[in-house]
């Protein structure tokens, strides 16, 4: 088996087995209408997508961007009308789509689109009856409904890559040095949490505790497509051993005492 993408993550739905079944659910006021298909194929990683509905209010301009993809990727519209001024009621169509779906077992695993954090009780509530839930939104989420997912992937990590200038002002080279610290805690906390006697740890088993932490991590965040090519950056503080003669997926992790 090949290492996954996501940080060597290993679950039922992440081997890619098409037996399981995902519901995407999309809040169309919340979300990208440039990135349905990329938000399929994330959805996808985990299970066959068989329910796939986008909630909005199709009688207002802003709903006019989800129009030309709704047939390209037979999405089903779910129209919801604004009773009030300023308030968004598609929230409450999604919640109540989702647990009936839940409730009637049409599907093993929920993907939530938004960046809106009127979703975290019902990712909550999915998660508590043993469900498979993940979020895709803006890096804006709350944490609080990041958190209430098992896995969330922020669109700015399946987004097409913009020009980025070589440039770097001091500004930038300062918070990125920051972000690589708080990136570092965050990996030495979760190997605490797996590491074995002998000091080393599976790659699989640091990828499912950083998910534990912080069910937003992402390679992808730091600019890695795998979670063996992050650590890999980290000589000074990681080494990895590959034991070929297993598997490809056999890659331990040790760190290094500084």
């Amino acid at each position: 088996m090949s290492e996954p993408e996501r940080g060597t993550i290993v679950t039922k739905k992440e081997n890619g087995n098409k037996d399981q079944r995902m519901a995407l659910l999309i809040d169309g006021d919340n979300a990208q209408p440039s990135l349905i298909a990329k938000m399929l194929t994330e959805a996808g990683k985990y299970g066959a997508v068989t329910i796939k509905r986008i909630y909005g209010d199709w009688t207002t301009s802003e709903m006019k961007g989800w129009k030309d993809s709704l047939n390209n990727h037979a999405f089903q519209p779910i129209q919801q009308f604004r009773y009030t001024v300023g308030k968004n009621a598609t929230d409450s169509a999604l919640i109540i789509d989702a647990m009936d779906i839940l409730h009637g077992h049409l599907v093993d695993g929920f993907a939530i689109v938004s960046s809106d954090s009127d979703y975290t009780r019902l990712a909550t509530r999915i998660r508590e009856n043993g469900t498979f839930v993940m979020g895709i939104g803006e890096q804006k989420t709350p944490k609080a409904f990041v958190n209430a997912c098992d896995i969330f992937i922020y669109t700015e990590n399946i987004a097409p890559k913009e020009q980025k200038s070589s440039s770097k002002s001091s500004g930038n080279r300062k918070k990125e040095k920051t972000k690589d610290i708080v990136l570092m805690e965050l990996i030495k906390e979760a190997y605490e949490m797996v590491v074995q006697e002998d000091g080393w740890t599976h790659l699989g088993s640091l990828g499912k505790a950083l998910l534990q932490l912080d069910p937003g991590f992402d390679p992808r965040s730091y600019g890695f497509r795998q979670l063996s090519q992050l650590i890999e950056a980290f000589p000074k503080h990681f080494q990895l051993k590959r034991m070929d003669d297993v598997g490809p997926s056999s890659v331990y992790v040790k760190l290094i005492e500084q």
